[in-house]
């Protein structure tokens, strides 16, 4: 009898598992991202990313996040040309803005962060309408203060370089988004 009740329970959570999963199946559900672009653009051409800040070569950095999200999760859409392209990828990178977050004392930073603001839009290739935007685009890391400037410097542009990959993956899922 205390078997035939394991045995139940397992069938019944099995059962439980096997309808959850029929059931998400079911209402459409679908990974972030896994959606197509916009107004049926195929081609994508990504534009160098404006920089609009005074800090230097921000802008190779996001440009090249974006072009690898985009190479990861759906290489067939990107083209090397203009010409070959649906629609085009551009934006600009407003601001970027580092404050102390954590200090050892009432002079010495301990822990700083920074935040970095983006715009984008996709436009078609022909006529320039625009498809797509997405203003505002905004996120923060935090980083250590080491006693080197030149290990804080790093450590700044490790933080830049995080932030670029998640914006690059926001700005996929939201471009495929077929909402």
């Amino acid at each position: 009898s205390r078997l035939e009740d394991i045995l139940t329970f397992k069938t019944r959570i099995v059962c439980l598992i096997f309808l959850y999963l029929f059931g998400l199946s079911a209402c459409g559900y679908r990974f972030a991202g896994s959606g197509s672009f916009p107004e049926g653009v195929n081609y994508i051409f990504i534009e160098v990313i404006e920089n609009r800040t005074s800090k230097i070569g921000v802008e190779r950095v996001v440009t090249n996040q974006i072009i690898f999200e985009f190479s990861k999760r759906k290489e067939s859409s990107l083209v090397n040309k203009l010409d070959q392209a649906d629609a085009i990828l551009k934006g600009s990178i407003n601001s970027i803005r580092t404050q102390t977050i954590s200090r050892l004392d009432s002079s010495v930073a301990n822990e700083r962060e920074v935040t970095m603001t983006v715009d984008l839009k996709l436009i078609k290739r022909d006529g320039g309408a625009v498809i797509w935007a997405a203003n505002g685009l905004s996120d923060r890391e935090a980083y250590d203060v080491a006693d080197a400037k030149i290990e804080t410097d790093r450590n700044e542009e490790l933080a830049i370089l995080r932030l670029s990959e998640r914006i690059s993956e926001r700005i996929f899922n939201r471009l495929t988004d077929d909402f």
